[in-house]
């Protein structure tokens, strides 16, 4: 290939050739990949392809393409592009542009890690567990059950994270597969430190529900290691250069600085505070004065660091009221409180946060249930007055 290499060892080398990078194996390889074809554990492949197969956003013409081939006619198709031979080649495939690749290397002693991953999570984001509604059966996909009114299903929005981990020196099969549990607590550790939500449930995202990956190791040379858990150097570098290449995508793809990620809908949208519901909200609880205001100096508002801190907080003790760390009897006040420390944040008068407390109480049932059903809907109200409150006393003669 005549394309400049992006990293290049005695092992593979990646290069990016327009939507497709391609990192071409040098010597005998063990790979273990989700790829639709060539997947699975292989020892026979020269070419690892990660690439672009549409828009981010309705490119119907794509998706057409691609299920009329079929996934064996698409493989064939992607290699024919690039001049590969398709029996030697595992394929990925991804909304996201190959321009935002996160590449990061790590090393100890003989052994090094490379992650090179695309990322995006802003439509397809998910837990391990949030509720499906396809099966595959007989080869064709089916919906299960109705969608939940507001609930979107896996696989109708962008967002997927793929990952390439390449090693330079060998590992056992059994090492091989270990790994690709410590590249998804990797994964997943990346999407925690952003706090990344779910898009079909409250609980934090572990993942997309595309998400594909592709590992490559040598066949030859160096006694393999054995195993690739945390406790181990190898599983050490394997999480570093995953998080940190993870985050490195996401913040080109999706522009998820850590910074950007301040804001109170970043903090709450996953219980329902999303940024249409709040602007409604708001118009209804302000003045056509204090609306217009909030309006103007949105922003300012939005990323608040006194109000994010507090909206923080208040979606962390929603998180353990559903996940039963806090009793029925403390779950009320706890958001009181938590609501009035937001309240405070952003009138910029902690002093008054007694003030603020008496005020939201009649804002939240006395009789609340701990379930999702009635619990986030009656927070996200919580919610809403209390930054209403706060706007209000912040100019408040």
């Amino acid at each position: 290939m005549s394309d400049l290499p992006l990293f290049t060892s005695p092992f593979a080398e990646l290069r990016r050739r327009g939507r497709h990078a391609i990192v071409e194996l040098r010597a005998p390889a063990l790979v273990l990949s989700t790829s639709h074809v060539n997947g699975g554990l292989r020892d026979d492949l020269r070419f690892l392809v990660n690439h672009q197969s549409c828009e981010p956003v309705k490119h119907q013409e794509r998706f057409e393409l691609i299920t009329g081939m079929g996934q064996d006619g698409y493989h064939r198709h992607v290699c024919a592009e690039l001049a590969l031979d398709p029996a030697q080649t595992a394929l990925m495939g991804t909304a996201a542009a190959m321009q935002y690749l996160g590449i990061v290397t790590h090393t100890w002693a003989d052994l090094s890690v490379t992650a090179i991953v695309t990322a995006g999570v802003t439509g397809n984001a998910g837990s391990a567990g949030d509720a499906a509604f396809y099966d595959e059966r007989n080869g064709t996909w089916e919906r299960t059950t109705p969608l939940p009114e507001g609930a979107k299903p896996a696989g109708t929005h962008n967002g997927t994270i793929n990952t390439l981990l390449i090693f330079s020196s060998p590992l056992s099969p059994s090492a091989l597969t270990r790994a690709a549990m410590t590249m998804t607590e990797a994964k997943t550790s990346a999407l925690l430190e952003l706090a990344i939500g779910s898009k079909s449930s409250w609980r934090l995202a572990t993942g997309t529900g595309t998400d594909q990956f592709a590992i490559a190791t040598p066949r030859e040379g160096a006694a393999p290691r054995t195993w690739t858990g945390k406790h181990t150097k190898a599983g050490e570098l394997i999480g570093r250069a995953v998080r940190e290449a993870t985050l490195e995508a996401l913040r080109w793809q999706n522009g998820l600085e850590p910074s950007y990620t301040r804001s109170i809908f970043h903090a709450l949208t996953r219980f329902g505070l999303s940024e249409e519901a709040f602007k409604l909200a708001q118009e209804k609880l302000l003045s056509e004065r204090e609306y217009q205001l909030l309006k103007a100096n949105w922003n300012p508002v939005i990323f608040e660091p006194q109000l994010a801190a507090a909206a923080y907080a208040f979606g962390s003790v929603l998180d353990r009221i559903l996940c039963g760390t806090l009793s029925s009897s403390s779950a009320r006040e706890s958001l009181i409180n938590q609501a009035a420390l937001m309240a405070a944040g952003l009138a910029t008068q902690p002093e008054n946060f007694s003030v603020f407390r008496r005020e939201l109480i009649p804002h939240i049932p006395v009789d609340i249930a701990n379930t999702p059903a009635q619990l986030l809907p009656a927070a996200v109200a919580l919610a809403n007055h209390a930054i209403a409150l706060g706007w209000q006393y912040k100019w408040k003669n």
